[in-house]
């Protein structure tokens, strides 16, 4: 099966290296030569553009950074979709978009499923992130192979849709534990408690979370590079604001973490790391909110192996 791979962002980078480093026959594509000449150099071809890897591949995923980049290439891909033809769209987008854009790939015989992905860039770079995968199940099925090679746990959705509205709400609810460490972190400091023991007593307890044990380090150490900047925040806490207004679900939380993630935009500017959120209390406090022997960078040190596919397993 030839694999065609369009965006090498932060994300879509990683994927694709781990198609090529697993030996999948890839191509792939950006606007940046200098991302396609790092695949290049990991074992994959160039591409010339969407509409040649659609025309020339079998499957082209595509891994973009907004809703509108997604429609861009997909407008380039829809002319080359035919029968046997597959798009897989890795991106974090908006649910109803999807939807329609799966629509117009059927109407030229084609197959679409959304497949975004959850777990950060450090698991995406060894294959063991979390895929989400949105499609009817003789798609899922055709597609599986390849999803884990990129992904460790591969979870079915439903259909077209079901994965961009999971995948928000994911990245809300990571936002969300951001924000409240910054506070905790804050507040124990202010307390004088030392925040190396802070990090591990939330650790050890039930206020632990996938974004304490990776994000609360890079704070810590006073890097604060997790490779996912505000602005990609914002989509995803607006796309997820958007889901419950669509419902008239009477949120609270997210309308302040809106205004939260706007605040660091205006003061560190719209493509400034998620992590430097913590500046904003460190600034009105004069608290520094580190810690030695943190590490600078996150390594994935679970081993790699093929991925599988998950399911909930109904004990009632």
């Amino acid at each position: 099966m030839q694999v065609g791979f369009v965006g090498l962002g932060a994300v879509g980078a990683k994927l694709a290296g781990t198609l090529a480093r697993n030996g999948v026959d890839l191509q792939v594509h950006d606007l940046d030569p200098a991302r396609v000449d790092l695949l290049v150099a990991q074992g994959a071809k160039a591409g010339e553009g969407p509409a040649q890897l659609m025309r020339d591949c079998d499957v082209v995923i595509t891994s973009l950074p907004s809703p509108a980049a997604s429609q861009a290439v997909l407008d380039l891909l829809l002319p080359e979709i035919g029968p046997s033809k597959t798009w897989i769209e890795m991106s974090t987008t908006d649910p109803e978009a999807i939807k329609a854009q799966a629509v117009a790939v059927a109407a030229r015989s084609g197959r679409a499923a959304d497949c975004p992905v959850s777990g950060g860039c450090h698991r995406a770079a060894t294959g063991n992130i979390s895929i989400f995968a949105g499609c009817d199940r003789a798609t899922f099925e055709d597609i599986l192979p390849i999803l884990t090679f990129m992904g460790r746990r591969v979870l079915h959705t439903g259909d077209v849709g079901s994965a961009s509205v999971l995948k928000v709400m994911t990245n809300y609810l990571a936002t969300i534990h951001l924000a409240s460490l910054c506070e905790a972190m804050t507040t124990m400091a202010a307390h004088g408690i030392d925040l190396a023991t802070t990090y591990e007593a939330i650790k050890a307890s039930s206020g632990n979370s996938f974004v304490h044990e990776t994000e609360s380090q890079l704070i810590l150490s006073g890097n604060r590079d997790v490779d996912f900047t505000l602005d990609l925040v914002l989509k995803d806490i607006g796309l997820f604001q958007s889901l419950a207004d669509a419902k008239q679900v009477p949120l609270e939380l997210s309308p302040k973490l809106i205004e939260i993630v706007k605040d660091g935009q205006a003061r560190y500017g719209d493509r400034a790391q998620s992590d430097r959120l913590i500046e904003r209390l460190e600034e009105v406090t004069g608290l520094s909110i580190t810690a030695p022997g943190f590490p600078t960078e996150l390594i994935d040190d679970e081993p790699e192996e093929r991925g599988r596919e998950v399911s909930r397993q109904h004990s009632y």
